[in-house]
């Protein structure tokens, strides 16, 4: 028995020694100790992106982790995220597999998940021309500046128009995504003005994010196949299962709009058409005239792309804004000001006064800076070897970039836990400026619907502040602590005291 334990701490001590010499030989990225066939999963506590931050900090902005049968490139400086997307963007153009990416993205047809090549680049031309151009952004204007102003009168309708109210800032930010994402798609609202604060209403919204939000992140069965092969803790079954509940609610969004479509053919100009066309009627119209390429399951797989990646995200930026704006009342006031000047009190904001208030722009960046709505971008997957601010990479290996430390990188940014929009003023941010400050990503895999987003942040922030006067709910300060997730949400959600600015009351009885 003496013989079989010397054995056994020979062969695992000869094993370690190999390792390390191989690791030296190949100049592979620091790593922390692994432990066997786990790797480095007892070192990544929730949340993520600040167990990752420890570690870099530790090791390094370039690091190398093993989780399970997966090997990990986590990178947190700007210089190791310009590298891989520049000289190696094509290498990490793709996305690992996935059982959440196999079931929820239609055979990956997905924009944001397919794989690289042909087929994506067809897919991305056609979302950027149809959906994100310059051209649908201002078509899309008339109903992003609807729907603020519908959420306007209903906060008139709670505050009576006189007396401050307690208001749920989170469920008021959902309802404006999905509402303006539902009339691109479908021409209706997802729930109606009459509807919007009662409880059916707030329990319809509920219910349409719990159908689209689940994460389409890893989970353990992608790190460890042989649990995937054991049904472990039902996992992909419950996958599975919501993927249907999905497809059945997507196809008769679809089915729908055909019937609409076919039924007003006789009834609507060839003009008007056009003018009202929604997005599904440009994809069936697309569809019709190539249904090779935009397949019954692209339409729908561009569709959920619409609501998953589209409203969640932007709502939560619109949340940590105010939030951040609460605890800062000077900021606020600055902004107020400047709205005050360049709109004033005869009109409401609209798309088009944008450009006109910087500062506006200026507080919406400094907010992603120091609350990303995704704190880890989303995955990418190393096509080849390549290498890495000198480090080999492996073919087959998964790139996580912390967005959180890079914008929060003091070598970068100065006093950056502070709130200051004033360090955006007046700054462009060019290429090389790019890279430290990515909430959209970066790359061949950025966010096409950055342009999307930030016009409905910006329009909806700047109507509620141009109206409405925002207070805390009491004197403590909001908290902003964050909940562990893909989307970084607040751990509390956000309840601020709202009450009509006089010099608005005239300009808001017309609404």
């Amino acid at each position: 028995m003496e013989n079989l334990y010397f054995y056994i701490a020979f062969f695992l001590s000869t094993i370690f020694i190999l390792k390390l010499l191989y690791r030296r030989n190949q100049n592979l990225p620091p790593s922390p100790f692994s432990l066997p066939l786990i790797g480095h999963f007892h070192l990544l506590k929730q949340p993520i992106y600040q167990a990752l931050q420890t570690l870099s900090l530790q090791y390094g902005p370039i690091l190398s982790l093993k989780l399970g049968s997966r090997s990990i490139l986590v990178v947190s400086s700007a210089s190791a995220v310009e590298e891989c997307f520049t000289k190696n963007d094509i290498i990490f153009a793709n996305r690992p597999n996935t059982i959440a990416g196999e079931h929820f993205t239609y055979n990956f047809t997905n924009p944001v998940w397919a794989p690289y090549g042909h087929f994506w680049k067809n897919l991305r031309r056609l979302v950027n021309l149809e959906i994100f151009s310059n051209n649908s952004l201002q078509k899309f204007s008339i109903i992003r500046q609807e729907e603020v102003y519908s959420l306007i009168r209903q906060l008139l309708k709670l505050s009576n128009g006189e007396e401050p109210q307690k208001v749920e800032f989170r469920y008021l930010c959902s309802l404006l995504t999905f509402n303006i994402m539902m009339r691109i798609l479908t021409g209706k609202p997802c729930v109606g003005e009459e509807a919007a604060i009662t409880d059916a209403g707030k329990k319809h919204l509920q219910d349409m994010k719990d159908t689209y939000f689940a994460s389409l992140s890893m989970n353990v069965c992608d790190f460890f196949p042989v649990l995937r092969w054991v049904g472990y803790k039902g996992i992909e079954k419950g996958i599975i299962s919501l993927r249907g509940r999905r497809d059945e609610w997507l196809t008769g969004l679809v089915q729908e709009i055909k019937r609409e479509k076919t039924s007003s053919l006789n009834t609507t100009t060839v003009m008007d058409e056009e003018k009202k066309k929604t997005l599904i009627e440009t994809l069936l119209s697309i569809h019709e005239s190539d249904p090779e390429f935009c397949s019954d399951d692209v339409v729908k797989s561009i569709i959920l792309m619409m609501f998953v990646a589209g409203t969640d995200t932007t709502a939560t930026a619109m949340e940590w804004a105010m939030a951040l704006l609460l605890n800062h009342p000077k900021v606020l006031q600055k902004l107020k000001a400047e709205i005050d000047d360049q709109v004033g009190h005869e009109r409401l904001l609209n798309d088009s006064d944008l450009s006109k208030l910087p500062y506006l722009r200026c507080v919406i960046n400094e907010s992603l800076r120091l609350y990303p709505p995704v704190p880890l971008l989303l995955p990418h997957f190393s096509a080849e070897d390549c290498t890495v601010g000198g480090f080999q990479i492996s073919r087959g290996t998964i790139l996580v970039v912390n967005a959180w430390l890079i914008n929060r990188d003091p070598k970068l940014w100065e006093e950056p836990e502070r709130f200051k929009p004033e360090r955006f003023e007046g700054i462009f941010l060019g290429e090389r400026e790019t890279f430290k400050f990515i909430p959209f990503g970066v790359g061949r895999r950025a966010c096409p619907g950055s342009g999307m987003a930030l016009r409905t942040i910006s329009l909806a922030l700047g109507a509620l502040i141009q109206c409405f006067d925002w207070e805390r709910l009491d004197k403590e300060m909001v908290d902003m602590s964050s909940v562990s997730g893909f989307v970084l949400s607040k751990a509390k959600p956000l309840e601020a005291v709202c009450s009509l600015r006089r010099s608005t009351k005239d300009m808001l009885s017309q609404l």
